[in-house]
């Protein structure tokens, strides 16, 4: 199980938060770690909507993008400590030139973000790079998914595809949990589940329905500020979670052959229980329902599942209290 923690803007900027939330991540055990790479004048015109007052902090939302862009040299710092700690080095470029930073700082995995799968100028750039691609699929319907992955199976490009729903945070009942199993039965490629839900239960879901790869977005509080906030996971949860998702991908793993129980044949013997007698009986007795018991271990009466064969039948010596019922016992 691939366990990818999207960071996101939760750094809110600060270089340093941004190195704290790479060691907190690595304590709990996830596989990976997701950041975004905007540069502003790269990817956004005047003309977007989202230019707009944005926060106490931010006067339009371009502004929040400059806020959260990094040097070269300090996207050359993340990845170095990305890899020292174990985690794998994932970002999502919004822009062909954030994929030239990516690459110097030598980023292992490209993530798509949804609004990008009809970017097919992107997926050049990126299939280029010959680095593996996992394909966010929030915004795009199976006829746009299927332009993509013709243009990357085109370049022989490495690539997974997450069902993701675009709305923060996701309610359950918009968590598409059915196409996972549908993804998996249209493309010959890893599938897994791109969660914004800030619940632990989703991902879990995910995991039992056969998502190989999780992402979900994590956060130190929830009472910070920023866009994903609420549809993010604590480091608590994060443990929790990979932790849950790890056993459950094992679990798959190890299918049980309900057909054979071999294996618990000496515990059987031990907890299956033998017919006896609930009340002192004398010879001749006639058996009703009301006067048998099944007592421990096997194997000292008859099987508890056959007091059918003896209820009606008459006892051929008397027994006392508790007693094992045995076919010498019944005429």
């Amino acid at each position: 199980m691939t366990t990818i923690a999207e960071i996101g803007q939760a750094h809110e900027g600060s270089l340093g938060m941004l190195h704290a939330y790479i060691d907190a991540v690595a304590k709990t055990g996830a596989s990976a770690i997701k950041f975004q790479t905007h540069i502003a004048e790269a990817e956004s015109s005047i003309h977007e909507p989202f230019r707009v007052k944005f926060s106490e902090q931010d006067a339009t939302r371009f502004d929040y993008w400059k806020r959260m862009e990094f040097t070269q040299e300090q996207w050359i710092g993340i990845g170095e400590h990305c890899k020292e700690v174990g985690l794998t080095f994932i970002s999502s470029p919004f822009s062909n030139t954030a994929v030239d930073v990516l690459e110097k700082a030598g980023v292992e995995v490209y993530k798509i973000g949804s609004g990008e799968v009809t970017n097919f100028l992107l997926l050049e750039k990126v299939a280029e790079t010959g680095k593996p691609i996992i394909i966010s699929s929030g915004m795009s319907s199976f006829d746009e998914l299927d332009g993509a992955i013709a243009f990357l199976n085109e370049r022989k490009a490495h690539f997974s595809i997450l069902q993701c729903t675009t709305s923060y945070p996701t309610q359950p009942e918009q968590f598409g949990l059915n196409v996972i199993a549908q993804m998996k039965a249209r493309y010959d490629v890893p599938i897994g589940f791109s969660d914004h839900s800030g619940t632990v239960a989703a991902g879990v879901a995910a995991a039992a329905l056969g998502a190989e790869i999780l992402e979900f977005h994590v956060v130190f509080s929830k009472d910070m500020f920023g866009p994903d906030v609420s549809s993010s996971l604590t480091i608590e949860e994060t443990k929790e979670l990979v932790e849950s998702a790890n056993a459950i991908a094992t679990a798959l793993q190890h299918p049980i052959n309900k057909t054979d129980n071999s294996t618990f044949t000496d515990l059987k013997r031990i907890f299956e229980k033998s017919l006896a007698v609930n009340k002192a009986l004398p010879k001749g007795h006639i058996l009703t329902f009301h006067d048998l018991e099944a007592k421990k271990p096997k194997g000292y009466g008859l099987d508890a599942s056959r007091f059918q064969e003896v209820i009606g039948k008459a006892l051929a010596r008397p027994l006392d209290q508790w007693d094992f019922l045995n076919e010498a016992d019944i005429e």
